[in-house]
C-alpha cells in the first residue's frame, strides 16, 4: 500500500476510477475468452460382452431390479436395520464428511476467478523531539495524531486456464465423493443383510442341535431300558450316550459365531454389540429371496456401480489436474490496485489531497526453475494413468463379482435341491430304523448310523439355505444394489458453539 501526499490535480475524484474502467475493459475480455491447456477429459470407451458369460443361451436378461432389492426376502427385522444402518452408521457418517470437504474444496477452488480485497487502517499518536534554534530558543513539539486507511486488490487473470482446470478437477472431486457415499452404503447393506442371515442360520442350527440332542438323549435312554432288561449291550449304551454328547458339543460354537453375527450388526447400525440382542433374541426363520432375479447386461454396470463411477471419476479428476499444473508453464498476468489515505484527523482522510491510488498489471514469465514444473506435469500425467488403469481394474473386477455370483447362485441352488431330496430320505431312514430296533429287528449300529447321516444332511441343507440368501446379497451387490433413498449430507457430526473471540477454556 502507497502513503498518500499532498498535492492538487484537476479531476482527481474521478480521474482514477475512469482509467481503472478503461483498463479492466480489455483485461475481463481476454480472460472470458482465454484458452486452457491440458487434456480435456473424455469417458474412455470399454468394449463389454453383450451378455454374461455364465447366463444360460438363449435367455434375454431383463433390466435388474436394484431398487430397495433387500425388501424382497420379504424380513421386516432386515428392513428397518438397514433403515438404522444407513441413519446411524460410522463409515457412512464419515463419507458424508468427505461429501462436505469436498463441496468446500470446490468453493475454495472457485475463488481465485474472482479478485481479492483487503482493507487496512490505523491510528497512530506521537510526538518528535524538541529543537532548539541557532539562538538558543527551545521549542517542545506537541503530539499530534496519524491516521491512515486504504485498500489493497489483486485479481490473477486466468489466461491459460489453470485455475478453471482446478475448478474442473475439484466438480470431478464433489462427484467422486458422492459415489464414494453410495459405494459405502451398498457395502454396507450387504454385509447387514450377510450378518443378520447368518444370525438367523445359527439360530436355526442351534435349534436343530437340540432337537437331534434331545431326540437323541430319548434314544440313549431308550437303549439303557434295553441294556437293564438284558436286550441291548453297554456298548449301545455307550454309543448312545457318546453320540448324543457329541450333537450337544456343536451349540457352544453355534452360540459363538452366533453372537458375533449379533455384535457385527450391533457396530454396523453405529450402537454398542449388544445392542440388538435383546431385538434378536427371538428366533425367525432364514428369509428366503424371491426368484428370478435380473442380471440385465454387463454394460448396466457401468452405471450401477458406485466403485465403478467412483473410479471414472477420480480418472476425470486426475485428467484436469494435468492441466492445471500445465498452466504453471505458462506467463500468469495479475492486476493489482491499492487506494490509501492518511492525515490527522477523520475529516482529513476523505480530501483529495490525502487520497493516493495505484493500478497497474504484473506479468510473471517462469524462465528457468531447473525443470521443477515440467516434472510436476508429468507427476499429473502419471497419475491420470494410475487413475485410468484403476478405472478399467474396477471394471473388470465388477464384471468377475457378477460372473462369480451368477455362478455360485445357480450352483447353490441345484445343491440345495440335492440336499433337500437328501434330508428327506435320511428322516425316513432315521424313523424307521428306529421302529426296526425297538421291534428288536435292527441293531443300534444301524440307529446310529441313521441319526448321524440325518442330523449332517439336516445341518447342511440349513447351511446351503443360508449360502443361498447370502449368495442373492453377493450378486445383488455385484449388480450396484444398494441404498436410493435421501441422504442428508449437510448436516455435520460436530455443531460448534461459541467460536467467536473468547477466553479459551481448553481442558
Amino acid at each position: 500500500m502507497i502513503e498518500a501526499t499532498s498535492g492538487h490535480h484537476d479531476d482527481a475524484r474521478s480521474r482514477p476510477w475512469r482509467t481503472l474502467r478503461m483498463l479492466s475493459l480489455p483485461v475481463i475480455v481476454i480472460s472470458l475468452a482465454g484458452c486452457v491447456v491440458g487434456p480435456d477429459y473424455r469417458k474412455p470407451e470399454i468394449p463389454l460382452s453383450s451378455h454374461w458369460g455364465n447366463t444360460p443361451k438363449g435367455k434375454t436378461s431383463k433390466t435388474p431390479e436394484l431398487s430397495n432389492w433387500w425388501r424382497r426376502l420379504g424380513d421386516q427385522t432386515l428392513n428397518v436395520l438397514i433403515e438404522d444402518a444407513v441413519e446411524g452408521n460410522l463409515d457412512v457418517a464419515n463419507a458424508k464428511a468427505k461429501i462436505r470437504e469436498a463441496r468446500a474444496s470446490y468453493t475454495q477452488a472457485v475463488a481465485p476467478l474472482f479478485p481479492s480485497l483487503d482493507g487496512s487502517a490505523s491510528a497512530a499518536r506521537s510526538r518528535n523531539g524538541s529543537h532548539i534554534s541557532n539562538e538558543g530558543v527551545i521549542t517542545v513539539a506537541r503530539p499530534f495524531n496519524s491516521l491512515q486507511a486504504g485498500f489493497d486488490s489483486s485479481w490473477e487473470i486466468d489466461l491459460f486456464g489453470g485455475t478453471r482446470r482446478g475448478i474442473e478437477a475439484a466438480v470431478y472431486g464433489m462427484d467422486a465423493a458422492e459415489e464414494e457415499l453410495r459405494a459405502t452404503l451398498l457395502t454396507l447393506i450387504g454385509d447387514v443383510a450377510v450378518n443378520y442371515v447368518e444370525a438367523r442360520g445359527y439360530q436355526a442350527r442351534i435349534a436343530l442341535a437340540q432337537r437331534t440332542a434331545a431326540s437323541q438323549r430319548e434314544t440313549a435312554a431308550l437303549t439303557r431300558t434295553k441294556f437293564d432288561a438284558g436286550s441291548a449291550s453297554a456298548v449301545d449304551v455307550a454309543n448312545a450316550t457318546g453320540l448324543a454328547s457329541t450333537t450337544e458339543a456343536n451349540i457352544p460354537a453355534l452360540e459363538t459365531s452366533y453372537a458375533q453375527a449379533v455384535h457385527r450388526l450391533g457396530v454396523l447400525t453405529g450402537r454398542e454389540p449388544t445392542a440388538l440382542a435383546g431385538r434378536l433374541k427371538r428366533s425367525a426363520p432364514i428369509p428366503s429371496p424371491r426368484f428370478p432375479l435380473p442380471t440385465g447386461v454387463p454394460a448396466d454396470i457401468l452405471l450401477t456401480r458406485p466403485d465403478v463411477r467412483l473410479a471414472e471419476r477420480q480418472f476425470a479428476q486426475a485428467t484436469a489436474r494435468i492441466g492445471q499444473a500445465e498452466a504453471n508453464l505458462y506467463p500468469s498476468i495479475s492486476l493489482t490496485g491499492s487506494i490509501s489515505t492518511s492525515g490527522a484527523r477523520v475529516g482529513d482522510l476523505a480530501k483529495n489531497s490525502s487520497v493516493s491510488w495505484s493500478f497497474g498489471p504484473s506479468l510473471s514469465i517462469p524462465i528457468f526453475r531447473g525443470g521443477e514444473l515440467k516434472a510436476a506435469v508429468e507427476i499429473t500425467e502419471a497419475q491420470r494413468d494410475q487413475s485410468y488403469i484403476a478405472y478399467r481394474s474396477s471394471v473388470l473386477s465388477a464384471l468377475e463379482d457378477v460372473e462369480n455370483s451368477i455362478v455360485a447362485l445357480s450352483q447353490e441352488r441345484i445343491r440345495n435341491g440335492k440336499l433337500t431330496i437328501a434330508a428327506t430320505a435320511y428322516r425316513q431312514a432315521a424313523s424307521l430304523s428306529h421302529t426296526l430296533y425297538q421291534t428288536g429287528s435292527s441293531s443300534f449300529l444301524d440307529v446310529l448310523d441313521a441319526e448321524r447321516s440325518l442330523f449332517s444332511a439336516e445341518t447342511s441343507l440349513i447351511d446351503s439355505r443360508v449360502s443361498i440368501v447370502t449368495d442373492y446379497i453377493a450378486l445383488n451387490k455385484a449388480l450396484g444394489g444398494g441404498w436410493n433413498g435421501a441422504i442428508n449430507t449437510s448436516k455435520p457430526e460436530i455443531v460448534d458453539r461459541n467460536t467467536g473471540p473468547h477466553i479459551s477454556q481448553t481442558e
